[in-house]
């Protein structure tokens, strides 16, 4: 039965690890989208072109990435008892933003597709580091389990 629980362990842990390199591809992906669809005049077939691949990339890789990210890293949290570990709130908090990120990428997308642009192409870049400085954060307190 060890053998058994070690095993599903493993297996929810490499789902939790491609599912998080498929979230953060699609979250470093969609502000440089922005950054171009800015760049593209309002109303041309540029514009239809790059709202169409905002909503896929959201569609087909973002939401459903989060969703399994979400379920596995649940049940990795519940497997090893991590909830009653302060280096697992930390990891845990610090995802919910990365959540909140993402839900904020995609009411941009939305308010690109209706003509909305709200945002400098360099304020877009910036926000592009949100993820990479998340996901450093995270590795280290996963790794090394500070406190």
């Amino acid at each position: 039965m060890q053998q058994v629980l070690a095993m599903t362990y493993l297996w929810l842990k490499a789902g939790h690890i491609i599912f998080v390199i498929f979230w953060m591809a699609g979250l470093f992906m969609l502000p440089r989208y922005f950054v171009y669809h800015q760049e593209c005049e309002p109303g041309s077939p540029e514009n239809a072109v790059w709202i169409d691949r905002e909503r896929k990339l959201l569609k087909i890789i973002l939401w459903p990435s989060l969703v399994v990210v979400w379920v596995l890293g649940l049940a990795l949290a519940m497997t090893i008892g991590a909830f009653a570990e302060g280096w697992f709130h930390a990891k845990l908090a610090l995802v919910l933003a990365l959540s909140a990120y993402h839900v904020w990428l995609a009411g941009y997308a939305a308010a690109l597709a209706k003509g909305e642009r709200k945002l400098t192409g360099k304020k877009l870049r910036l926000l592009n580091e949100v993820p990479g400085i998340a996901a450093a954060l995270i590795v280290v307190l996963v790794v090394v389990k500070p406190f």
